[in-house]
């Protein structure tokens, strides 16, 4: 069964598998641990090394436009004093991105595979090219 790029855009969004749509991207009990592989179709997560610096990214620049640009913003209009815009950004800066870690890991390999939808095995109608895993 072919996947979708509206399939892949809903998956990563909730947070599930972009090929099978398990609801399984990080590991039980874990907030921050990403599991390799998918438990049902055994999708690779973790591409390679060095994937998570997408995610990291895209963490660091969703927490500079939805949170430091408005407080910034807001202490030069003068509604913030410079003190509570400097403990709101520091805040920010480190409770921000934790809580939209997941959500960072998930969208990174939404846009991968938005992309590159050929890649997911879901969508392969023929043998891996030659240096291509078959769960790459």
């Amino acid at each position: 069964m072919q996947v979708t790029r509206g399939q892949i855009i809903a998956r990563g969004l909730t947070h599930r598998c972009p090929n099978c749509g398990e609801r399984s991207l990080f590991k039980d009990g874990t907030l921050f641990e990403l599991n390799r592989t998918c438990p049902r179709c055994r999708l690779k997560l973790e591409r390679d090394e060095g994937s998570f610096l997408g995610a990291m990214s895209l963490n660091y620049g969703v927490t500079l436009v939805c949170f430091l640009v408005p407080v910034l913003v807001l202490y030069l209009l003068h509604h913030l004093s410079g003190l509570t815009a400097a403990v709101l950004a520091g805040i920010g800066a480190v409770v921000f991105p934790a809580l939209f870690y997941r959500s960072s890991r998930s969208w990174w390999l939404m846009n991968y595979y938005l992309v590159l939808p050929h890649h997911l095995p879901a969508n392969r109608t023929g043998k891996p090219s030659v240096g291509e895993d078959e769960n790459n």
